[in-house]
C-alpha cells in the first residue's frame, strides 16, 4: 500500500530573505529511487508565520492524511544539519514572522509541560545522513520561533489517534554558492533522512496493522 508523507520547508523571513528549505523539498518530492516506488512525496512550502502554521498544517493533515511528517527549517545558527529531537514550550516575543506579527505570549501552551519530545529514532536519523558524508548532528533546542511553533504543533497532531505514525524536524544552515554548504549537500542529507524516515514509518505501519 503507497505510503504518503508530507514534506515541508518554510518561505523567507526577516533576516532571511532567501531560504533553501523551500527549494529543497520540492527537490525531495521528485526525487525517483527504487525505495521510493510506493510512497507519494507531497512538499508544503509555510509562509514563514503563526497564523499560516496554524491554518495549513490542520488542513493538510485532513487532507493528506500522510503517514509521516518531514519538516525542515532554516537556522542561521546552525553549522551542519540538526535533528531536533524536542520543541520548546517557548515563544519569542521579540521576532517578527513574515506577516510582521510577534506573539503576545513568552509559552505555546500556558501551563503546559516544558517541552514535548518527537518519537523519532534521532540517532538513526543523524547516522543516515553522515552516512551520506553530510555531517548532522541531534538537537534538544529548536529555538523559540516558527521552527519550534511548528514541532510543537507536528508533535500534538502525531499524538493524536488519527495522525501521522511519524514527525521530524531537521534544521538547515544557510548555503551559498561557493561557500561550506550548497543546494546539493542539502539535497543528499535530506535525501539519506527521508530514506530513513520512511523506514522507520514502513516499520511502524505494520506495527499498527497486528
Amino acid at each position: 500500500m503507497t505510503l504518503t508523507i508530507l514534506l515541508t520547508g518554510f518561505g523567507p523571513f526577516p533576516g532571511a530573505p532567501s531560504n533553501p528549505t523551500a527549494a529543497l523539498v520540492a527537490q525531495l518530492a521528485r526525487l525517483r529511487r527504487p525505495a521510493l516506488s510506493e510512497v507519494r512525496l507531497l512538499p508544503h512550502v509555510f509562509q514563514t508565520s503563526y497564523r499560516a502554521v496554524d491554518r495549513d498544517l490542520p488542513r493538510l493533515l485532513a487532507e493528506i492524511k500522510p503517514d509521516a511528517v518531514l519538516m525542515f527549517g532554516l537556522s542561521g545558527k546552525a553549522s551542519c544539519l540538526r535533528v531536533e529531537m524536542r520543541a520548546r514550550n517557548a515563544l519569542s516575543t521579540l521576532v517578527r514572522d513574515a506577516e510582521r506579527q510577534q506573539p503576545s505570549f513568552t509559552r505555546i501552551l500556558p501551563g503546559g509541560p516544558e517541552a514535548l519530545a518527537f518519537d523519532i529514532p534521532a540517532a538513526r536519523l543523524v547516522l543516515a545522513a553522515r552516512g551520506a558524508r553530510v555531517q548532522a548532528v541531534a538537537s534538544r533546542d529548536a529555538g523559540r520561533y516558527l521552527c519550534n511553533y511548528l514541532s510543537w504543533r507536528a508533535i500534538e497532531a502525531a499524538g493524536r489517534p488519527a495522525g501521522p505514525n511519524f514527525a521530524a524536524f531537521i534544521h538547515v544552515p544557510r548555503t551559498r554558492p561557493g561557500g561550506r554548504w550548497t543546494m546539493r549537500d542539502l539535497l543528499r542529507g535530506g535525501e539519506a533522512i527521508l530514506l530513513a524516515a520512511l523506514m522507520e514509518t514502513r516499520k511502524r505501519r505494520r506495527m499498527t496493522r497486528r
